[in-house]
């Protein structure tokens, strides 16, 4: 018997399967143009001319580099990568490499090897010894991954196109090899183009070697030649790319025995699609306008082709930023200046340390000297001399506090365009200077022991809050800020810059304090008061759109703890130290968590070590960091005898009375207490600083440079304050030579 099996109603399930499959159409039409984008759908020229300056163009002898200039968008390039050897240059080798990267790459050896000549199978090529380059970025601390650029554009589908050996380590994949390589004819079909313009080089790489396998500088003749070579090159090129081409001209190395800012250049369409504006470029990565790095470049490309960005590029895309100079004649020599102020910088920063440490410790030895005199001086007729020469003491030693923020403060005068720049830089540092010592001595409050000191401090605080708030611009080309041509830091608080800032600030809330206690403001008050504005400062040094200051917070927050704990009449323990440490730390890691939350392309260095945390790599960027810790100690013995000298000064000539015969520093604690707060806050935060950061020596050498000449003529005001001792009659003075006979 057959038995019926019973069916669903084929109506209603029917319907349910054609709506099913309408809607699946319906959603894979509109996600077509999303998969299509997938691809890139622009396409972008990517020019390197290695050696590339500023100084270089000329509307007659490079009317294509000029046009392009004048259609677009240009800044100067940091163009650091991994130098050879006892040389501080990127070689064009190196400079192709850190473009293919993403990331600070170098070759092995001494010297700048050439681009090896590619090895060409069919319409491709493949770089020669690729696995060995390829292995040795992890030898040089930044684990650069070789072929990033190439690979993100091949597996997005796109195609790349290579002119010129260098250009083939540019682009080509995580393999070494690039599809296209010469190509002739229509470059409609490619995505990137990439060309080696490697005139410059070719003619520097054939120059003399020095004792570094370096090539001597090309003359000037045959670098113009050069020059003019690239410019009809490049001009062959765009001539033909097609119009809605994007063009990046970069100088993506040096030609010479010293580093230098090189030509940056976009134009065509930016990322959303418009052309650059004539202007300025800038980057999230320096934070400067008119300044971008080498690592920008492959993030630009990248971002262009709108393609995903990777966590193996850490540039960040070259953006629009301010107003160029009215005329691309102006545009031109604005930002050869920039390279200028560079070269000038690198000239004068070694001599002008010399000088500033064998004048601190000349000051000291005479200030030693001049406190002996105190002691053995005791006629009425040499009184007076002796307080001219205590007052001598005084104001010299308020200069020399103000010399650290001079130094930021001369970047608002063009002092790196006058003759004789070491004179010129010397002379402009000791003017500002001067401006601020007479403003600490201009009013009634001169005549309090910690009254000049609490102007020049307030100076330093001020100053440099204000200025990391508004883009750090007095630190960079100043001789204690940052260079842009070794590309260490472009913004923010630099290591030397916080060692000035912090120690400032602890020190000057010392002389506020000491003024609100004598206006019979309590204690609890002005505890509260210097705890806000120093929370401030701290923020200010660690927020990511400030200071971005990493080792600096954690020294800081340990440095004004131990002032207020001392303000307040408490003691400091051991155990009290290990709690702010800790609160030190979770306060830099809740700020570096908030930055790694920001899109990648807005982080700073700070959600990048999250990342690298996460990744696995923060190990190698610790080892990298406290390795150059250590070469500064080690290397910079100028600077560790100024400490050695300073500290040895502060309490051992200033502190012992006895032996010198001036109760100096006793003096002015017994005058002013909250010195004593200040003056261990701001060296405990110095003494940290060296610990945490790459800096070394530099940051307590520089944080003392600022407290203890400050603290000595606070400590020479209070022995002008005290009450002199008047001679003893020649009866009495007789008395003991009798009696010891």
């Amino acid at each position: 018997m057959h038995i019926a099996t019973p069916c669903p109603p084929q109506g209603r399930y029917g319907a349910r399967r054609i709506l099913a499959a309408a809607l699946f159409g319906l959603l894979l039409i509109a996600l077509l143009p999303a998969m299509a984008t997938a691809e890139p759908q622009r396409r972008v020229a990517l020019i390197g001319v290695p050696g590339l300056e500023w100084s270089d163009l000329d509307r007659t002898r490079t009317p294509n580099l000029w046009r392009l200039v004048e259609q677009g968008a240009s800044a100067s390039l940091s163009t650091r990568a991994v130098p050879p050897p006892d040389r501080g240059i990127t070689c064009p080798m190196a400079g192709w490499l850190t473009v293919s990267a993403g990331q600070r790459a170098g070759t092995e050896g001494r010297g700048c090897p050439p681009p090896p000549a590619p090895q060409v199978a069919g319409q491709g090529a493949t770089v020669p010894n690729w696995r060995a380059l390829a292995a040795h970025q992890a030898e040089t601390g930044y684990a650069a991954q070789l072929g990033t650029l190439g690979q993100v554009v091949v597996d997005g589908g796109g195609k790349v196109a290579a002119i010129g050996p260098g250009a083939v380590l540019g682009a080509a994949d995580k393999s070494g090899n690039v599809a296209s390589y010469n190509p002739e004819g229509e470059l409609t079909p490619y995505n990137l183009i990439v060309l080696d313009v490697a005139d410059l080089a070719d003619a520097w790489l054939k120059r003399p070697l020095d004792e570094y396998g370096i090539p001597t500088g090309l003359p000037g003749a045959e670098r113009r030649a050069a020059v003019s070579l690239a410019d009809q090159r490049i001009g062959a090129l765009t001539a033909r790319l097609p119009a809605d081409t994007t063009i990046l001209v970069a100088g993506i190395s040096d030609v010479g025995p010293g580093a230098h800012l090189h030509v940056a250049l976009a134009t065509g369409p930016s990322p959303d699609g418009r052309p650059y504006p004539r202007g300025h470029l800038t980057a999230t990565s320096t934070r400067q306008d008119g300044l971008v790095a080498i690592t920008d470049l492959t993030a630009t490309a990248i971002q262009l082709l709108g393609l995903p960005a990777t966590r193996d590029v850490v540039g960040r895309a070259w953006q629009p930023g301010g107003q160029a100079a009215a005329t691309t004649s102006e545009t031109v020599a604005e930002l050869a200046d920039a390279d200028l102020a560079s070269q000038v910088l690198r000239e004068v920063r070694g001599p002008f340390f010399a000088v500033l440490v064998v004048l601190q410790l000349l000051f000291y030895a005479f200030a030693a000297l001049a406190l002996r005199r105190r002691r053995k001086n005791s006629d009425e007729d040499e009184h007076a001399s002796t307080s001219k020469l205590l007052m001598t003491v005084q104001i010299v030693s308020v200069v020399s506090g103000a010399i650290a923020i001079s130094t930021f403060l001369a970047q608002l005068v063009p002092w790196w365009t006058l003759p004789v720049p070491m004179l010129s830089v010397v002379v402009t540092i000791l003017a500002i200077a001067g401006l601020i010592t007479a403003l600490a001595f201009a009013g009634p409050w001169r005549a309090h022991p910690l009254g000049p000191l609490t102007v020049v401090t307030a100076v330093t605080s001020l100053a440099l809050l204000i200025d990391v708030m508004t883009g750090s611009t007095l630190q960079v080309n100043a001789v204690s800020g940052y260079e842009p041509v070794t590309g260490g830091r472009f913004y923010g608080f630099s290591n030397i810059a916080f060692a000035i800032y912090a120690t400032g600030t602890v020190l000057g809330l010392a002389g506020v304090a000491q003024w609100l206690l004598g206006r019979n403001v309590s204690k609890g008050v002005v505890v509260a008061l210097c705890g806000a504005y120093g929370a401030f400062a701290i923020f200010a040094d660690g927020w990511p759109s400030w200071g971005a200051d990493f080792g600096g917070v954690p020294a800081f927050v340990i440095g004004l703890a131990v002032f207020l704990i001392l303000l307040s009449g408490k003691r400091v323990s051991l155990l009290k130290l290990l709690l702010v440490g800790l609160v030190g730390a979770a306060i830099i890691g809740v700020l570096s968590v908030i930055d790694w939350m920001r899109p990648d392309t807005e982080r700073t260095h700070l959600g990048t070590f999250v990342q690298q945390v996460i990744d696995g790599q923060a190990l190698t960027v610790v080892a990298r960091k406290f390795g150059a810790m250590i070469g500064v100690t080690v290397g910079n013995w100028s600077l560790t005898l100024l400490s050695l000298v300073a500290l040895a000064f502060l309490f051992l000539v200033l502190a012992r009375p006895s032996r010198w015969g001036a109760p100096a520093l006793g003096q002015a604690y017994r005058l002013a207490p909250t010195l004593r707060a200040g003056l261990i806050g701001g060296l405990t935060c110095a003494f940290v600083g060296f610990l945490m950061n790459d800096s070394g020596i530099a940051i307590p050498a520089m944080a003392l440079t600022v407290a203890v000449p400050l603290t000595l003529a606070a400590c020479v005001r209070a022995l002008q304050l005290a009450a002199p001792t008047p001679p003893a009659p020649q009866s009495e003075q007789a008395a003991p030579r009798r009696a010891g006979a």
